[in-house]
């Protein structure tokens, strides 16, 4: 929640700093959970892979409404708008990887009780926190619409192919979609997921 949150405002924020008032004017930079739920992305779909024991558990809040026309800059404002989720979720990977870090100092140098029962806990969540975010950030920033990565890289493309980006957007979904189920996916993102993850924990 606070991975998917934090990513979806950020495009809202980015987006009104560019020139668009529509997340603000929507009630969507907030911090309160509630507007960004979406009911089959945020609750049922990650519910039904729970309940059948997927290994993968995959879904999204509800997209920030963004309008590039109200951009002072079309091409920058499109470019900083797509990439702030992906750098929100980086910089809180790298917090909680700092996090981490921290406890894992602490663990040796205090009562072991507290070491098992408060430190600890906080070191398991801060990792999963750290791999959370990092599968947002290299998921979304492949180039495929409607992933932030397509509309970062179309920003740099003469417009006449903005138009056609958009018109395959709705295929974009099953594209993912099988990737995503075929493993394909999941042999991309690793690599770069396993460096980072251990770049940013230290190793571990």
């Amino acid at each position: 929640m606070i991975a998917v949150i934090l990513h979806e405002v950020a495009h809202g924020w980015v987006a009104y700093k560019m020139g668009d008032p529509t997340a603000k004017m929507a009630g969507r930079l907030t911090l309160n959970p509630i507007p960004h739920v979406d009911p089959f992305g945020t609750i049922l779909l990650p519910g039904m892979f729970i309940i059948l024991g997927s290994p993968i558990i995959f879904g999204w809040a509800k997209p920030v409404p963004i309008n590039p026309l109200n951009f002072r800059d079309l091409r920058k404002g499109t470019f900083l708008t797509s990439i702030a989720g992906v750098v929100t979720n980086l910089c809180l990977a790298i917090f909680f990887g700092i996090t981490y870090r921290i406890l894992y100092e602490m663990v040796g140098n205090v009562d072991p009780f507290i070491s098992k029962s408060v430190l600890i806990p906080l070191m398991i969540f801060s990792a999963k926190s750290v791999l959370i975010n990092l599968i947002l950030a290299l998921f979304n920033i492949i180039p495929i619409p409607p992933l932030d990565g397509s509309k970062a890289l179309m920003s740099f493309l003469s417009f006449k192919y903005w138009e056609l980006f958009q018109k395959y957007e709705i295929y974009g979904f099953f594209i993912i979609a099988l990737l995503l189920f075929s493993g394909v996916l999941g042999k991309i993102i690793y690599p770069p997921l396993i460096f980072l993850y251990h770049l940013i924990l230290g190793g571990v």
